[in-house]
């Protein structure tokens, strides 16, 4: 069972995006309050997407809000499947954040020029206020999987041989990913089941590295939970 966590267990993706798009706004407003900005990881995939259609119909302090990526895809920067290019069609071109406030993972230049880029990003940012995870039918997260090993001091990886393509990625560390003051995973669809109760057992997976001070928050759908 992963320690330091709260399980929000909800009937659907839709409510799991629901429920996570109020905690963020709420986190953004308590930010921005105590020191000015708003430091958010974005993470890719269906459910994240849904929370950002939601983020851009919101009324926040956007002018406030700097954005980072969990994770990144070695293809073009306009590849239809960058998570930079979707959080962007779903939500980033649909509010005021400054552009010079979005730090887009350098991907296309490939994973071990961008991830030394992107080692200088996050460590001008951190600690980050909020990040974003989803969690893959093997326990992956970010793009940290089973049986890759990575140097644990890195604030991000050059990825290579990723069993989903493309083998190529840039990832934020498990260890920077850590350094935040709220951390939500977004888990949906019954093909997570397994993991979601290895996790819940105790197995070794990327999902169970992330340890931040703060308790976990967990949205999870009926489909995708398997006490």
């Amino acid at each position: 069972m992963q320690q330091n966590s709260r399980w929000h267990i909800l009937e659907t993706a839709g409510q799991v995006a629901q429920a996570a798009y109020q905690q963020i706004l709420k986190a953004a407003e308590q930010a921005i309050a105590d020191h000015g900005n708003f430091k958010l990881v974005l993470a890719g995939g269906g459910t994240p997407e849904k929370v950002y259609r939601l983020l851009a119909q919101a009324d926040a302090d956007w002018a406030n809000w700097t954005i980072y990526y969990g994770d990144e895809r070695c293809l073009p920067a306009d590849h239809a499947d960058r998570n930079s290019l979707m959080a962007t069609q779903a939500f980033l071109e649909k509010v005021a954040i400054p552009s010079a406030q979005i730090f887009t993972i350098p991907a296309e230049l490939g994973a071990e020029k961008a991830a030394k880029e992107y080692q200088r990003v996050v460590a001008d940012a951190l600690p980050f206020d909020m990040v974003l995870l989803g969690m893959g039918e093997d326990g992956h997260t970010a793009s940290l999987f089973p049986g890759h090993k990575n140097q644990e001091t890195e604030l991000a990886h050059a990825v290579y041989n990723s069993p989903k393509p493309p083998p190529e990625r840039v990832s934020i560390s498990a260890k920077a990913l850590s350094n935040t003051e709220h951390l939500i995973f977004l888990i949906t669809g019954s093909n997570k089941q397994d993991a979601v109760k290895n996790w819940r057992s105790g197995h070794d997976l990327p999902v169970a590295t992330i340890i931040p001070k703060n308790p976990i928050d967990i949205y999870i759908d009926q489909d995708a939970y398997n006490p």
